[in-house]
């Protein structure tokens, strides 16, 4: 018998039992489904992390305390104060793989105005903090020389600390306070965003260095360094070369662990990407057993159609049907029930991705690459456990099978 002559047979023997198959296909659907919806959100949520570690600069690196010692007791990292103004200076004027340097300290507060008020980050940093970190002023103007030179009260607010304290009115010149003291409002900053877990970037207020460290710390060092690099080809060198003359400031001897850190937005990218690949693998595995679950279903369902169907097969053969047209007919019969599975499965599975992200506001990407692997991983199960149904069907003996009752 022809491949065209076997195809509607298989497609008969099907529609006789419409709810046996429907149930049999419900299977792997499940499983495609869940396989499309869990890599699509896994994949949107990588997107995110990229797309927010990006936002925040590529090339941006952070120099940061290392620790203390005391009684043999080890501190956290940023327990000691080893970095100071002077440094961050010394890194502008002497790293040329370094373009913007931004020494930063940083506490939360509540910050009052009127009779709204708000608690969030306030960071006391250089004007090079708007270059190093991609920062955008929106209205008004960004921190200056000045403005540290003198340790002016002024502030420049994120659009999430804008829309809690004033809503729609306009912000700059206002006086806001900050732990009891008056700043005035000299800018906005443009809206970056928050995604993938990475928290609300605009929920933030910026004031000069000096400003933070006198009036709302009151210490003398700083608590971190913001640089970025000429490129993000340049990050390595940049951070050898941060590294290179911290130690000699620091006066490190050769062998001596360092009494800083430095991270790359570079490391942080490919940290939170390979923690999202582990989630997204270990959620595919376990909605791959669904799949799997299914295939067993058309292999059970398939060795039932077997024995109901021995008389027929008997007659088949009788006729002079050969035991390859028997296993084919048995074959194309569990791969109309997995590929039409796959497929109800990977419309289902790309919509139930764009219900968590309306719903939830949680990104998802549905790639082809992953609806390729889901739908051939499906044929390839309905091919699978259909081929020992298909089998025993084609070795059964005419005589007996005309026999059968």
């Amino acid at each position: 018998m022809t491949i065209g002559a076997l195809i509607p047979l298989g497609l008969d023997a099907l529609t006789r039992n419409r709810m046996r198959s429907a149930l049999t296909v419900l299977g792997i659907v499940i499983g495609v489904a869940a396989v499309i919806a869990t890599l699509a959100i896994g994949q949107g949520a990588r997107t995110a992390v990229q797309d927010q570690i990006r936002a925040m600069g590529s090339n941006v690196m952070m120099v940061i305390p290392g620790t203390i010692t005391a009684g043999g007791a080890h501190g956290g990292m940023g327990g000691n104060r080893s970095l100071t103004p002077d440094d961050a200076a010394a890194i502008k004027r002497e790293c040329t793989a370094v373009s913007a340097v931004a020494p930063t300290v940083r506490t939360s507060a509540q910050i009052v105005f009127g009779n709204q008020n708000w608690n969030t980050q306030v960071q006391g940093s250089t004007p090079d903090l708007a270059i190093a970190r991609l920062w955008t002023i929106r209205d008004g103007v960004f921190i200056t020389d000045s403005d540290v030179r003198g340790a002016a009260k002024v502030c420049v607010l994120g659009q999430s600390v804008v829309a809690q304290l004033f809503g729609d009115a306009d912000p700059i010149g206002a006086t806001v306070r900050i732990k009891d003291i008056p700043f005035k409002v000299v800018g906005t900053l443009l809206a970056k965003g928050s995604s993938g877990g990475m928290g609300d970037q605009d929920d933030i207020i910026i004031v000069p260095l000096t400003t933070a460290q006198r009036k709302l710390l009151r210490i003398s060092h700083v608590q971190s360094v913001v640089a970025s690099a000429t490129s993000e080809l340049q990050v390595n060198a940049a951070v050898e070369q941060i590294t290179e003359l911290l130690r000699q400031r620091h006066r490190i001897k050769p062998g001596d662990v360092d009494d800083f850190f430095i991270r790359t937005q570079l490391d942080i990218a490919s940290a939170a990407e390979a923690t999202s690949r582990v989630m997204t693998t270990l959620l595919a595995s376990v909605a791959a057993v669904s799949l799997l679950v299914g295939g067993i279903g058309i292999m059970n369902i398939m060795l039932v159609s077997v024995t109901e169907r021995t008389r027929e097969i008997g007659v088949r053969r009788a006729v002079g049907a050969r035991k390859t047209d028997i296993l084919l007919q048995f074959l194309f019969e569990s791969a109309f029930l997995s590929l039409g599975g796959g497929l109800i499965g990977v419309l289902l599975g790309a919509l139930t991705a764009k219900l968590v992200s309306q719903v939830a506001n949680w990104p998802t990407v549905v790639q082809p690459g992953a609806v390729l692997l889901a739908f051939g991983f499906s044929s390839l199960i309905g091919l699978f456990f259909g081929f020992y149904p298909a089998r025993r069907a084609a070795g059964l003996d005419p005589v007996d099978s005309l026999r059968y009752e």
